[in-house]
This record gives C-alpha cells, structure tokens and sequence, in this order.
C-alpha cells in the first residue's frame, strides 16, 4: 500500500513539475478584409520559439460529441450528415480507418487523395482540428497545382461548397489556420493541431447576454436620464475604437501584430464588455454584465486549463496557442497564475 501511495504521489508532483512555455497569438478569423499579410516576423518568432506542438480553438472530439448545443453545433452537425451520406464509416470502424490512413499519408505525402480520405475520416469522428488540417493541405496544393480529378474527388467525398457556416471549410481558407498555423506545421512536421475550446458556459453566457441587453436597451434610449451626456460620451469613444480597429484591419499588412497589443485588446473588450466606468451608472444593468463577464472568464481559465493539460499529458513543453485577438489578454493573465506555465505574447518574446 505504501508503495502505491509512494507511486501516486511521485507521479502527481511529475505530473505538476512539468513545465509548459506557451506563445500565445491573438489572431483574426478572418483575413479576407484584410491586404496581402506580411507574417514573416511572425513566423520568425515562432521559429525561434521552436514549438513542438500548436493549439487551435476547436472543441477536443470528445467534447464535440459530449456538448449538446453551442454557437457553431448545428452547423458541425449538418456537415457530419453531409459527409455521411458521401461515405459512411462505421463508428466502431473510424479509430482504425484513421490509423490506417495516418501509416498511409506518412508513407505516400504527395498523395492528396489520401488526405482527402483522412480529412474525411476526422470529419466524421468528430476531430475537426484535425480534419481541417488535412483538408488545408489539399486544398493549399490545388491552389499550386491544379488538378481537376483531385478537385472532382475531394468535392464528391468532402463537399467544400455546401460547408459554409461555422468553423467551416469556406472560413479555413482566409483563416488564422491557412495563414499561421498550418503553413508552419507542415513545415515543422507536426502532424496534428491539438485542441483547447471550451464550451461548457455557452448557454450560461447567451442567458447572460440577452439577460443584460433587455434591460441595456431601453437604458440606452432614455435621452432623458442624468447619465444621457456621460453614456453618449462613453458609447462615442467605443464607436471609434471600432473605426481604428477597421481602418487597420482594412489597410495593415501586419494586422496580427497589432491584434497582440495593448490598444486592440481594449478596443475588442469593449464589443461584448464596454468599459468599466460604464458600470457605476445609475440604473446601468452591472449585475448582468458582470454575470457575462464571469462566463467568459469561465471559458477562457478552461482553455488554458486544456492547454496544459493536454501539453502535459503528451509530453509537450513549447507549444504554440493561437486564439481569437479577443481572448488573448484574457488568456495571459490566466497563464501567468499557473504554477509551472510561462507565457509568452509577440509582443514580448524575448
């Protein structure tokens, strides 16, 4: 007894001793508004920082399967059907079709077919990181070399033009994983993009939301209200925040850049959270906007707590996390409280 007691304890404090340095990245959705992006710093950093794995915000499989309703869950949903009535596999066959197709793209990387057909089977087991990015690197290579029967094949088995909502096929293409992440795993030879969403709060975060916007509305509209001045003011200063934020999306060719700073972080905060000084109004709802708040607190101490759990659990000390512009600081803090994590933004990788 003692000496499993012993075992359990030396493993829990491994477990703990392991160190994880994450490169945090806020980064856009989409790039598409946006001129043709310079990333070559961006990629330098990254590099340097010679990450032996990425995170994206995708749900884990299992918790694809396990959350009942989230933003975005119709939409996988609807795509899984597609794709079943494209190619079915059956569930107790999935874990073996993907190892299969895994020893087989490792065998033949020029063979795109291959990885249409592990894109496929991710898909269906519900993997979606890692079904975009064998999907990516099919189409990234149709992109550079045309070919009308690969093209037939992969939109008979994946149907790319019906998956456009969501985290969908459409997005992929001018997304922070095509112009980021992907192009640098493949480069690294790593060979999957692990997971790190939560969505456990989603529901409580919608409650909270419309919770607060009918009771913010007609308290916006009260012209009449000794706060009328100081509210116009205040909404005034958020409506120009979002015109800069604009302009330099519309107009940098280092738009990520700028997402990792100080300034965009306030600026996208304010979207959902307006500004603190906004609260102490009379008769402003801050029970309901702090109850938003909360959630999204909630959702991003998730993700980081999925981050290093799952470096930990696969032996991963440098990674690389790349999360919406809007999450960023929040994750940072987060991060910097972890025993045994370090953070790093581009801003500061030195």
């Amino acid at each position: 007894m003692k000496y499993f007691l012993s075992l359990f304890l030396f493993a829990t404090f491994n477990t703990y001793a392991q160190q994880v340095d994450v490169l945090l990245i806020g980064v856009a959705h989409n790039y598409s508004k946006s001129p043709r992006q310079d990333v070559s710093n961006l990629y330098a950093q990254i590099r340097n920082f010679k990450p032996t794995a990425f995170f994206g915000e995708f749900l884990s499989k299992e918790d694809e399967r396990l959350v009942m309703d989230y933003w975005c869950k119709e939409d996988n949903m609807k795509r899984l059907k597609i794709l079943r009535n494209n190619r079915d596999i059956k569930t107790e066959h999935l874990s073996r079709t993907i190892d299969s197709l895994k020893t087989q793209v490792l065998s033949n990387p020029k063979d795109y077919r291959l990885k249409a057909d592990l894109a496929h089977a991710y898909y269906l087991n519900q993997d979606v990181s890692n079904a975009h990015y064998q999907y990516w690197q099919v189409w990234d290579h149709l992109q550079k070399s045309p070919d009308i029967q690969l093209e037939n094949y992969v939109n008979k088995l994946l149907s790319p033009d019906s998956d456009t909502t969501g985290r969908s096929m459409r997005r992929l293409k001018t997304s922070e994983y095509a112009l980021i992440a992907f192009p640098l795993m493949q480069e690294m030879n790593i060979r999957e993009l692990l997971p790190m969403d939560c969505q456990d709060y989603d529901l409580n975060w919608s409650a909270s939301a419309l919770a607060f916007y009918a009771r913010f509305e007609p308290f916006k509209k009260d012209s009449t209200a000794s706060y009328a001045k100081e509210l116009e003011a205040i909404l005034t200063k958020r409506m120009k925040g979002f015109d800069e934020c604009s302009e330099i999306e519309k107009k940098s060719n280092r738009f990520t850049e700028w997402l990792n700073t100080n300034e965009a972080s306030a600026i996208l905060a304010s979207g959902d959270f307006y500004f603190p000084e906004l609260y102490e109004l009379k008769d402003f709802p801050k029970e309901e906007i702090l109850s938003q708040i909360h959630w999204w607190l909630m959702r991003n101490k998730g993700m980081c707590e999925n981050v290093v759990n799952r470096a930990r659990a696969l032996k991963h000390q440098k990674v690389v996390v790349i999360a919406g512009a809007n999450h960023r600081k929040y994750m940072q803090d987060i991060f910097e409280k972890m025993p045994g994590v370090s953070v790093k933004n581009i801003t500061n990788t030195q």
